[in-house]
């Protein structure tokens, strides 16, 4: 098979464990682009994580964000679509978080709000590198259109709080988890294969000769629709079991590793 487009994501897959590019990595991908892949990075972040990057990938390439709920080119940050939450969906998601009392971080016009500027936002302004902003006007916040909401809190009540979510009776709502402490809500038209196929309708590629690469399960998405889904090998075993490849961990360089498989040594 021939494969044109590769779409991986970033934490726990592009990235190590300190958040790095590895030598071995970054040879592989520009390698593959200079075969003509197109190499796009897909992650739960917002362009300014991402683009963080660009001087060591340089590439010129869709990068899907948000987990799909925006395609950004990656040496222009022209958004190429964009899909928000309902209004009233995320109203619902505000109002349930609030009586949680967990943090939430909302992204909104790609700018960082906050409930709470507390020390977890704080630290997941580390990952997104955007200063985060006290919600003052939610209603204006509603008005203006919201991407993506995200939970942090700790694991063992985010599951919990899957489980009564379904009392919100939202109407067009699917969240997931990113980590085991990141509880993400983003509008159900929104995936990673979705929004792999709007790259395909946007350069012509078939399915079939798209790879897929992640760890998590915001990544299931995109490894079952790609002609090859490929999960890390520190993936969790349910991820494991949807893909038809599995390679060696981000510690090990995997993304390197399923590069040199499938696309130089073919």
């Amino acid at each position: 098979m021939g494969y044109k487009f590769i779409a991986a994501d970033m934490d726990g897959t592009l990235l190590n464990q300190s958040g790095k590019i590895t030598p071995r990595t970054l040879e592989a991908v520009k390698k593959a682009a200079e075969k003509g892949i197109l190499f796009s990075v897909s992650t739960g972040r917002p362009i300014q994580g991402v683009e963080i990057y660009q001087p060591i990938l340089n590439l010129k390439a869709p990068f899907i964000t948000y987990n799909g709920a925006m395609i950004v080119l990656s040496d222009t940050r022209k958004i190429l679509f964009q899909q928000e939450l309902e209004k009233e969906d995320a109203r619902k998601i505000l109002k349930a978080g609030r009586e949680f009392e967990t943090t939430m971080c909302v992204w909104s016009a790609n700018r960082l709000y906050g409930n709470v500027l507390n020390d977890r936002i704080h630290d997941y302004k580390k990952l997104s590198g955007v200063e985060p902003e006290l919600i003052e006007d939610e209603e204006a916040l509603l008005e203006q259109g919201i991407t993506k909401i995200l939970w942090y809190d700790d694991a063992g009540s985010l599951l919990k709080w899957q489980d009564e979510l379904a009392a919100c009776d939202f109407h067009n709502v699917t969240y997931c988890t990113s980590k085991p402490v990141f509880l993400e809500f983003f509008n159900s038209k929104v995936s990673k294969a979705a929004a792999m196929a709007k790259i395909g309708e946007m350069y012509h590629i078939r399915r079939e000769e798209m790879i897929a690469v992640g760890d998590g399960f915001n990544d299931l998405s995109m490894i079952e629709y790609a002609g090859l889904g490929v999960a890390m090998g520190n993936a969790p075993e349910e991820v494991k079991k949807k893909a038809a490849y599995i390679t060696a961990s981000n510690e090990k360089d995997g993304i390197a590793e399923m590069i040199e498989k499938f696309i130089l040594n073919t």
